[in-house]
């Protein structure tokens, strides 16, 4: 087991940053640092803050996550997306520091018919796609980092994802449009960071596939998501041809974490992962939360 003393997270207040966090509270020395604390783009601040702290490693949670608006801001999605990491690899290699960073489904096309591997030949169809594969290239640079490809995170305290938002409508009895032809693996926020934890203790690195266990359509999640709240499932059920968007997404998106498994890390089916997160949030029904 490698030991982690000393922790750099940038991104902090976002969905899964906060976890990671918290993961690591009372363990490490963690310096989490908001985009307004460090905008990662910016090669002279990144430096500023990794040079005198000195991490053994450096967790990247920070990304720019407008999928449809990166069709019009090409640059800064790049700029944030592929060589903010690059710089974060940088710095680490200039400190001896492990990266950590988190890649996603977006860089596959969505035209395969089982779960897709870390094998499989990435074929971004979207500006947000190639920044985020760019950035993947950019983070496995660094040596002994880390690429953990997430998809359909759910369960931040601080931030909410699309699942959250679903979770509540369901809740409150509105209405919602979820996708019945859209296929993903929901990954649960708490189950990433302890998938990271145990990664960086166990000294692996390269790129994995570090998602829920099992896959599902929007559609089926919804409907799985009212019967352990036990509320009607007031949802509408649309085509992804019906809703038009700039940015394409992949139409079958599941990703195996098989590779996890091979070194030990075993991750919790996507249906006990909502039930943990359901009965967390019933806990704390003023919030999201990440426990």
């Amino acid at each position: 087991m490698q030991a982690v003393t000393r922790i750099l997270i940038t991104g902090a207040g976002g969905q899964l940053a906060d976890s990671v966090i918290e993961g690591y509270a009372g363990i490490a020395d963690v310096l989490a640092l908001s985009h307004a604390q460090l905008d990662i783009t910016d090669d002279r601040a990144v430096r500023h803050h990794v040079s005198p702290f000195k991490p053994d490693v450096i967790i990247n949670c920070a990304s720019y996550n407008h999928v449809d608006r990166a069709e019009e801001e090409p640059v800064q999605a790049l700029n944030v997306n592929a060589f903010g990491v690059r710089t974060l690899a940088r710095a680490a290699s200039a400190v001896g520091a492990r990266l950590v960073h988190y890649g996603t489904d977006f860089v596959f096309d969505g035209r395969a018919s089982s779960p897709y591997t870390e094998d499989d030949p990435p074929n971004p169809q979207s500006v947000y796609a190639v920044s985020k594969l760019l950035g993947e290239w950019f983070a496995l640079e660094a040596p002994g980092s880390l690429v953990l490809r997430v998809e359909s995170l759910f369960g931040g305290r601080l931030a909410k994802g699309s699942i959250d938002w679903i979770v509540e409508a369901i809740a409150d009895g509105r209405e919602r449009r979820v996708f019945t032809d859209r296929t993903v693996s929901p990954s649960y926020v708490v189950d990433v960071a302890a998938a990271t934890r145990a990664l960086l203790e166990r000294g692996e690195s390269g790129l994995y596939h570090c998602v829920g266990t099992g896959f599902c359509t929007w559609y089926e999640l919804a409907a799985e998501i009212a019967r352990q709240l036990g509320q009607p499932m007031r949802v509408v059920p649309i085509s992804m041809k019906d809703l038009p968007l700039p940015a394409a997404r992949p139409q079958f998106a599941a990703l195996s974490n098989a590779k996890l498994l091979r070194v030990g890390i075993s991750m919790p089916s996507w249906q006990d992962a909502l039930r943990r997160y359901l009965r967390a949030r019933k806990a704390a029904p003023d919030r999201s939360v990440a426990s």
